[in-house]
């Protein structure tokens, strides 16, 4: 048994496929294949039903493979503490941040690190709240970036900063602060499901009974629903970070709420078994440099929940 052996197993599971698998090892199907063989020989187990379409693991496969994911974390848990005492920031890290986050987070951030530290390969994907749990459990990615709390117990979550919402609306309000009754459903546009920033507006202006009425859009994303309050008329709610490019002349189209204003709470989320602790610090420090001063404080503000499943 070797480490190599273990790390076929785990990506045969993980991709439900000996030819992918193969590809995303850098190695033909034959020889993944072989390795895996001599894997169940040497343990008199089979790991996998070859039968069965896409491949699944057997029931003592499944035990087999928890445990060998366990060992490749520890495994590489040993190379991280060598090179945090060494001080040596380099090595590959998988970041997933959801989409209403990335657009504007990753700009303010990504040159001044990418400058600082030469020696990380950062590969950031674009995926929702579900996606981004799922790549962390399955050790497909390091570390993600998005709305809190979870409330997931096998989810670390370290809060990055607090994001006021605004009212983005062709509507002419009489009042200087708006208050979320003050919205009217009828005339807003919303994420589709599965972005939890809709959970949030759903939750904020109380209108999950009223969800089904709402005007839909879908694959629909923040800066189409601004285009359309104003070319077409009606509201949208925007978090801080994505008004921060408006123009002047766009920025006549916000308004804010009442205080305590309506916030979302914006964490660095990793598994809890995480490893890359050096690379993972470093880029928050790196984040929290480069984001406005006055998301780092919620006091003056207060968290809308979510609506997310476990």
């Amino acid at each position: 048994m070797n480490i190599q052996q273990l790390e076929y197993i785990v990506a045969v599971d993980t991709h439900r496929h000996f030819g992918k698998a193969a590809k995303a090892c850098f190695v033909t199907q034959p020889t993944l294949s072989m390795m895996i063989q001599k894997l169940e020989d040497s343990l008199e187990s089979k790991i996998f039903d070859r039968s069965k379409k896409p491949v699944i693991p057997t029931e003592i496969g499944q035990l087999i493979i928890a445990q060998a994911r366990k060992i490749l974390r520890e495994t590489k848990e040993l190379q991280e503490l060598v090179q945090r005492q060494k001080g040596i920031i380099e090595g590959k890290m998988n970041l997933g941040i959801i989409p209403t986050i990335a657009p504007y987070l990753v700009p303010l951030f990504i040159r001044s690190f990418l400058n600082r530290y030469p020696g990380v390969r950062l590969k950031i994907s674009e995926l929702t709240t579900a996606q981004i749990v799922s790549g962390l459990k399955k050790g497909e990615l390091d570390a993600g970036i998005l709305v809190t709390p979870l409330q997931n117990p096998s989810i670390r979550e370290q809060p990055l900063f607090y994001e006021p919402f605004w009212v983005y609306s062709s509507h002419v309000y009489k009042k200087q602060y708006l208050l979320p009754s003050d919205i009217d459903p009828n005339q807003l546009w919303l994420l589709e499901e599965g972005h939890c920033l809709r959970s949030q507006i759903l939750n904020l202006c109380e209108l999950r009974k009223q969800a089904n009425n709402l005007l839909q859009y879908e694959n629909g994303s923040i800066e189409t629903f601004k285009r359309l309050v104003e070319k077409e008329k009606g509201i949208t709610i925007l978090p801080e970070l994505s008004t921060l490019s408006l123009s002047k002349k766009q920025r006549k189209f916000l308004k804010p709420f009442k205080s305590p204003r309506p916030i979302r709470e914006v964490s660095l989320v990793t598994h809890r078994d995480f490893i890359k602790k050096g690379l993972i610090q470093v880029l928050t420090e790196e984040i929290l440099k480069n984001i406005p001063e006055n998301l780092k404080d919620q006091k003056n503000g207060k968290r809308v929940e979510l609506s997310v499943k476990k």
